[in-house]
């Protein structure tokens, strides 16, 4: 997979870790043996390695193989950073919200200079400023992870802060009225929408393109028919030989009762948007640039 210009992520599954770092070796000289002929080479000091792993391999000595790179040993790592997400072996989403207040203090402390009390921009700019520049940062990777409660609570710390900032308010001033003064909505909200928001590019894009969308349940109301539970088998690899995808209108029961797609568990988020609608339009996740508001919950 290759991620902006010049950064190459290689993943490889497997039924052992001994099977996994043997691929990947295979596929790093695969990768060199291409790049030399058009004159590229890679910096292997940069290379980072994790071992994704079920609950039952948790505590297996073989996810402490370390992989060689022309001569270099790089042993696993508990954390990974892979396009601005944090991953961890388990999936854990505390360890990618945890970077972000961080983050996002440092531009809310940016922009604080240019409005003391009594005195600089408008409270408008404020909001603009809040939305467009602060938001984006501390939610950040929430269309695809869901926040702890533990990392709600530090996300809801931080948001009440720029939302007091927007309205200049006592910072004794009850939470509960903050989101209304201010017209920033609340964390939850927000994360609800991105979620939305990244449903609804992937349920609506052509499922010839896009294998998650195609593997969506049979009865989604697309206007395209290309959608079946053998479609797209490399999905389904290693899961049961009579796997269904989860119906399109059920969350993800928990605890699980049976194996499937993480897509099928979100798919149901698009609920609200086929009001009045018999088929969903299809659109290009590259199209759509703004979010919509119809997607909030009221």
């Amino acid at each position: 997979m290759l991620s902006y210009v010049d950064d190459f992520a290689l993943t490889a599954a497997s039924p052992s870790y001994r099977g996994n770092i043997r691929r990947l070796q295979e596929l790093l000289e695969k990768l060199e043996g291409k790049a030399l002929h058009i004159g590229v080479s890679f910096s292997v000091a940069k290379t980072e390695l994790i071992h994704w792993r079920t609950p039952s391999q948790r505590n297996s000595p073989w996810c402490l193989f370390p992989i060689q790179v022309t001569g270099e040993l790089f042993r696993p790592r508990d954390s990974l950073r892979w396009l601005g997400y944090w991953f961890t072996p388990a999936l854990d989403p505390s360890t990618h919200f945890s970077h972000l207040p961080a983050l996002a203090h440092g531009a809310f402390a940016l922009i604080r200079r240019l409005s003391p009390p009594g005195a600089g921009l408008a409270p408008y700019l404020y909001h603009r400023l809040a939305t467009s520049l602060v938001a984006p940062i501390l939610l950040y990777g929430a269309d695809l992870l869901t926040p702890s409660a533990g990392a709600m609570a530090c996300l809801n710390t931080f948001w009440h802060k720029v939302q007091r900032w927007t309205t200049n308010c006592f910072s004794a001033t009850p939470t509960g009225i903050l989101a209304v003064e201010s017209c920033l909505p609340p964390v939850a909200l927000l994360i609800s929408q991105r979620q939305r928001l990244a449903t609804l590019w992937v349920a609506c894009s052509p499922p010839e393109i896009n294998p998650a969308t195609a593997h969506l349940h049979a009865l989604f109301p697309s206007l395209s028919a290309h959608r079946s539970h053998n479609s797209s088998r490399v999905l389904t690899r290693g899961l049961s030989s009579v796997y269904l995808p989860l119906h399109w209108k059920t969350p993800r029961p928990v605890p699980p009762l049976r194996n499937h797609l993480p897509f099928d568990a979100v798919a149901h988020k698009t609920i609200p948007l086929t009001h009045r609608l018999s088929r969903m339009p299809m659109i290009n996740s590259h199209l759509v640039s703004r979010p919509l508001p119809f997607l909030l919950d009221p």
